[in-house]
Parts: C-alpha cells; structure tokens; sequence
C-alpha cells in the first residue's frame, strides 16, 4: 500500500514538474518567439496582403515568425499602394505591437479619367471635307495636344505621334495619338488615342515590356476624341 502511494506520489510530481516546464517553455516561446503586429489602415475598405494572399480589409493581426520577414501590403483604387515588412531576426528591429497605415491618394489616378476610348479606333466620316481640308484640321487638332509628330504621309493618311511621357509617384504614363485614312470613297480616317501606364515612377519611354494598355486618359487628353467627332465630319 506505501509503495503504491508513494508511485502516485511520484507520478503526480512528475506531471506538475513537466506541466511547469512546459508552460515555462511556452512563456519563452511566446516571448522569443513569433510576435503579432494589430495592423489598421486608415481607409477601411482597403485590401491587406500578407506575402501576397489577401487577409482581409482595413485591420488585421500580422503574425511574424521567429527569424523571419513578411511582406504586407495595402491596396485600394485611387491611393498609393502601401508596401510594409515586417522582421523577427536577432540583431533586427522588432515588429511593433501595432501598426498604423494613412493611404495616400493616387497623383496618377487623380490626373485620369476612365474612359472607353483610350486604345480602340474611333472612325471619322468626312462628308463635308476634301481630303485636304481633312488633313489639315487633323493635323491642327493632333499638334494642339501633343506637339511633336513622330511620321506624317498625306498621300496614304497616316500620322503618328511621339509618345508624351507623365511621371507619377507610384506610376508612369505614355500617350500618343495615330490618325490612319481607311477609306477615300467615303473619306473615313480613324484616330486612336493609345494610353499605356508601366505602374512604376520615372519609366523610360523606350522600355515597351513595362508598359500596358491602361484603361484611363489623363485629363489633358480626355477632350481630344469629341473634339475630332465635332470638328472632322
């Protein structure tokens, strides 16, 4: 019976002991270990990645793993995409226990309309010009927004502009203008005004792979299509 009492008593110290010791080493690893960041943004309905899955919108807990880095960054259309790393490495500053996130509005997109004219051909039907009267308002309309004519034919109708470079904070934007004749009997021509944005700041105009077709017009080119529709008929 002693025997027996004191195998129970044995045991029963060897559990607290481990239980100790395991809530010591929990303590630890919680205090060396991982560390979370209360993460708010001050435009509530933005979009947080984390590593590049989405987590939610406008707060979340950012987890940080012991000798690790994670990226979070914060989107929203018409601000400044926010980009914020947050490390857990011996010899490195520490995450915060929170972190606030004030968007800043998009210069680029504050400068822009959207529009469903940008990139497509839009037909002109001169029924009341000559060719030559055509061609000499389209040209006047054409220098009136961007300055310099990178090739001009007015025997076979073509005129293209050079691009006209815009630099942002987060993003850089190209435009031209191409006017092509595609029919003498009617006189039709059509205009395109190509928008492309590379989604970087100070892009070169030559680097052709960074930039995409973008579906808005900055402001200053935005009046150029209606104006060809009411003045070349």
């Amino acid at each position: 019976m002693k025997k027996n009492i004191l195998f129970l008593f044995m045991l029963v110290s060897m559990l607290t002991i481990n239980a100790v010791e395991n809530d010591v080493k929990n303590a630890k690893e919680s205090f060396f270990g991982k560390k979370k960041v209360e993460l708010g943004v001050s435009e509530s309905d933005a979009e947080i990645f984390i590593n590049g899955k989405l987590v939610g919108k406008g707060t979340t807990i950012v987890t940080v793993p012991k000798g690790d880095c994670v990226m979070v960054i914060v989107k929203k259309v018409g601000y400044l995409t926010e980009r914020i790393e947050f490390c857990n490495k011996k010899n490195m500053t520490k995450p915060p226990k929170s972190y606030y996130v004030e968007m800043k509005r998009d210069d680029a997109y504050d400068a822009s309309v959207q529009t469903d004219i940008a990139n497509i051909d839009i037909e002109l039907k001169c029924e009341r010009l000559s060719k030559d009267k055509a061609w000499k308002l389209i040209n006047q309309i054409v220098l009136t927004y961007i300055d310099v004519i990178e090739m001009t034919d007015k025997e076979t109708g073509y005129l293209r502009t050079a691009w006209s470079l815009k630099s942002f904070i987060q993003n850089t934007v190209r435009t031209r203008m191409i006017v092509k004749e595609s029919s003498s009997e009617p006189l039709i021509f059509k205009v395109k005004l190509i928008s492309e944005s590379s989604g970087l700041p100070l892009t070169s105009v030559k680097s052709d792979e960074l930039y995409k077709e973008w579906d808005r017009v900055l402001r200053s080119y935005s009046d150029v299509i209606s104006e060809f529709q009411a003045r070349v008929k």
